[in-house]
């Protein structure tokens, strides 16, 4: 082969020039073919007439200002009504002259969260910082000291509750977790059938039966005279099932790392907890961030089935409100729109953030 044919054969070979322009190749696949075109068509019509429907009812039609007499004419929505019960759906019956009390705990909690968000404070420092938060979101909201009136957990409710819960039982749950994870997976017989035994069992029942368990059976077992909390006895009951699934979900980013990776540990001379706190456990868990958040969301949503229980939390005091005798049969989506756009504003900024910093640790390990 001649140097000539040699470098014709071995030139580089570009992709095929794109046709049409930038507007042609974006709507190309909505309008490729006659079929495509009819249900891109009939999409937009579907999608346009129910946001003119939601407009009117919102905005055109609505009843921006006035009380229940205003909103039995409308046709709108009566947003009156979300504004004389906001305090009762976000606070529930906590006491009404104490509401600054939850409502500084609750930007506490979220100024805490938002300092954890970034990646640069993550030092032991924040740790302590959290240890403070949590003392004083616990003096406000139970009193007692510093002159402040005891307000009982019977009568916490609305959406610090509903933070409460969630929270707390995935800060708790996913250490215990981790550790089931780990025991799953031990080569000691006796540790791992007892993890898979708890995991199975936790995941074969849905939590309304644990709830109920924690909050009817558990007091049968407890001697004469000894009481324990109900909302503590919700909390445990929530712990104990986020553990159980964030056990599975870290077990599967575990059995992920390539076994390479252990064997780089133990040339290296590292103990197991050395290798999995250093190796291991930091690149499993970047792994399985997107599953652990769908975990996270959707216990933040699922802390709506301690009312079974007697608890009021936030979508309860929201049903609660539209009890009222005063607005019963005129406001009946409002407080329902409501409470969902609290859920999706914090659902959506979770799962914002678990992006943010699945791009984060990729730059970071590149």
């Amino acid at each position: 082969m001649t140097t000539t044919a040699l470098e014709a054969a071995t030139q580089e070979i570009r992709p095929p020039a794109r046709s049409g322009g930038v507007i042609k190749r974006r709507l190309g696949p909505f309008f490729g073919t006659p079929i495509n075109a009819v249900t891109t068509l009939i999409c937009i019509f579907a999608m346009g007439y129910l946001a003119v429907g939601v407009f009117r009812w919102a905005v055109l039609d609505a009843v921006a200002v006035g009380d229940a007499e205003a909103c039995k004419a409308a046709v709108g929505a009566c947003w009156p009504f979300v504004m004389a019960k906001f305090r009762f759906m976000v606070f529930g019956f906590f006491p009404y002259g104490e509401h600054w009390r939850p409502a500084l705990a609750m930007l506490l909690f979220l100024g805490a969260c938002g300092v954890s968000m970034s990646p640069r404070n993550w030092t032991r420092k924040l740790l302590w910082f959290w240890g403070a938060a949590i003392v004083a979101i616990g003096i406000l909201m139970y009193g007692g000291v510093f002159g402040l009136r005891v307000v009982p957990t019977t009568q916490w409710g609305g959406l610090p509750l509903s933070f409460m819960l969630s929270f707390v039982g995935l800060a708790v749950g996913f250490p215990f977790g981790v550790i089931l994870a780990l025991a799953r997976l031990s080569k000691l017989p006796a540790i791992r059938i007892m993890a898979i035994v708890f995991i199975e069992v936790v995941r074969g029942v849905p939590l309304i039966s644990i709830l109920f368990m924690a909050t009817v059976m558990l007091p049968l077992f407890m001697p004469d005279g000894i009481t324990i909390d109900k909302l503590l006895r919700a909390q445990v009951a929530i712990i104990i099932f986020a553990a159980a699934y964030i056990a599975e979900v870290v077990r599967g980013g575990l059995q992920a790392i390539p076994k390479g990776q252990y064997e780089a540990c133990a040339s290296m001379g590292l103990g197991y907890w050395q290798a999995m706190r250093l190796v291991i456990l930091p690149q499993s868990l970047k792994i399985v961030i997107p599953p652990l958040v769908t975990i996270f969301i959707g216990f933040f949503q699922d802390t709506t089935l301690v009312t079974i229980i007697g608890l009021l939390d936030f979508l309860d005091t929201v049903r609660g409100a539209m009890r009222d005798p005063n607005w019963q049969g005129i406001a009946v989506l409002e407080g329902y729109v409501f409470a969902a756009t609290i859920y999706l504003v914090f659902s959506y900024g979770m799962g914002a953030y678990s992006r943010f910093l699945e791009q984060h640790l990729r730059r970071e390990h590149k």
